[in-house]
């Protein structure tokens, strides 16, 4: 089972830019598919983007869609969330969440690897 650490968030201004971090230990980060989720106060966790396992292919919710960028290396077992323009409607905890059983997945009851999460705050 690998551990998840995600970093980057904060407070930034309506149309500014963040870049989160999901870290990832263990040595078959190539095996597992990543994603990011987000959970809003009062929302269901949704989907944000997502990276198969080995980074050719990426998908995006259409909320974020043309405006946060997923990357991953897997030589620094990190995956990368870049987001910009970034809207108040952003404003949510962000998790990175990792799985082995598929190659690509939008769907969180398919993640068994979550992390801690990342509070991203977007002012108007």
């Amino acid at each position: 089972q690998v551990q998840l650490v995600e970093s980057g968030g904060g407070l930034v201004p309506a149309g500014g830019s963040l870049r989160l971090s999901c870290t990832v230990s263990g040595r078959t980060f190539s095996s597992y598919a990543v994603g990011w989720f987000r959970q809003a106060p009062g929302n269901e966790r949704e989907f944000v983007a997502a990276i198969n396992r080995g980074g050719s292919y990426t998908g995006y919710a259409d909320s974020v869609k043309g405006r946060f960028t997923i990357s991953r290396d897997n030589a620094k077992n990190t995956v990368t969330l870049q987001m910009n323009s970034l809207k108040p409607e952003d404003t949510a905890v962000y998790y990175c969440a990792a799985q082995a059983r598929v190659s690509y997945s939008r769907l969180a009851n398919d993640y068994n690897a979550w992390g801690q999460g990342t509070r991203v705050t977007v002012s108007s």
